[in-house]
């Protein structure tokens, strides 16, 4: 074999074997620079120990204490049980997700709904019984808007349909606050809404003075349309008929003024002749004096 050959393979593996050496060393020295965790870098945490949905009150089987390093301890969180126990949650917990002071109402602030209402809100339960697009089926977190429908005064009890409130939260359908675990919809004839006060009052009235059906919305979509309403006259405008036209009014007659012929007055009666009384002895007459005529 060529001594050449031989030479310039020993080289390269030597040269080769002082490479990987020098690798291996900055590999091992890079490891070892990790800062280790020790036990006294770590901190409690609470954490759910299984789902959370909205309205429950915490219990102690509902919760854990999981250690993590202290540099990832979340803002807001809590490191004893003790601080999370009864207090209602107000947004959904996963298992295994550390429970926030934003996500539970404070302790004795109610059960069920009554915590998940903002401080100055309202939650109005309403009886419908259609949601449109959805075949009655609707979700809670959805926003929709609310229609009514009835006969406004002086409309000459006309059926008119008006959008009264826009963009309001769905807080719970019948009696739950959340989906199924397999996000399915729910078929429920009684909604909870999320609305002011003012709005409370709206909602109430439209509910006991006319017919209430609610539209589904874009969560996206914020906007706030303005809409003048429609009668029911608008809806079957190309089957209306013309109105006949109005028969021709009878002239009146003219008035004949019949004059009244009065008769000539009778003439007058001549005045009586003047009489003269004669008294002859015991004889007493009269005799007429009359004008003298000529013969």
């Amino acid at each position: 074999m060529d001594r050449r050959f031989l030479t310039v393979l020993g080289v390269s593996l030597i040269f080769a074997l002082v490479v990987s050496t020098i690798f291996y060393r900055m590999t091992a020295n890079s490891g070892g620079q990790a800062p280790k965790q020790d036990l006294g870098d770590l901190k409690d945490v609470v954490v759910a120990a299984k789902p959370l949905p909205v309205g429950v009150n915490v219990k102690p089987a509902d919760v854990k204490l999981s250690k993590i390093p202290g540099s990832q301890f979340p803002k807001g969180a809590f490191s004893k049980v003790e601080e999370v126990i009864d207090r209602p949650v107000i947004s959904n917990v996963l298992a295994d997700e550390a429970l926030l002071e934003g996500r539970l109402a404070p302790r004795g602030s109610g059960l069920g709904l009554a915590p998940s209402i903002p401080v100055g809100m309202r939650a109005v339960t309403v009886r419908v019984s259609d949601v449109v697009g959805v075949a009655g089926f609707v979700l809670p977190g959805l926003r929709v808007d609310v229609l009514v429908t009835g006969r406004p005064e002086g409309a000459n009890a006309e059926t008119v349909t008006t959008t009264v409130l826009q963009n309001i939260l769905v807080l719970s359908a019948g009696q739950t606050m959340q989906p199924d675990n397999r996000g399915s919809a729910i078929s429920a004839p009684n909604v909870t809404l999320l609305v002011s006060p003012e709005q409370a009052e709206v909602l109430t009235l439209a509910g006991s003075e006319g017919r209430i059906q609610l539209v589904l919305r874009n969560g996206s979509d914020q906007a706030i349309e303005k809409t003048p309403g429609t009668k029911i006259n608008a809806l079957y405008k190309s089957y209306a008929k013309a109105e006949p036209a109005p028969a021709p009014r009878p002239q009146p007659r003219p008035k004949v003024v019949v004059a009244a012929v009065v008769p000539p007055a009778p003439p007058a009666a001549p005045p009586p002749p003047p009489e003269v009384i004669v008294i002859r002895g015991n004889q007493r007459s009269v005799e007429v004096v009359g004008p003298r005529t000529s013969n």
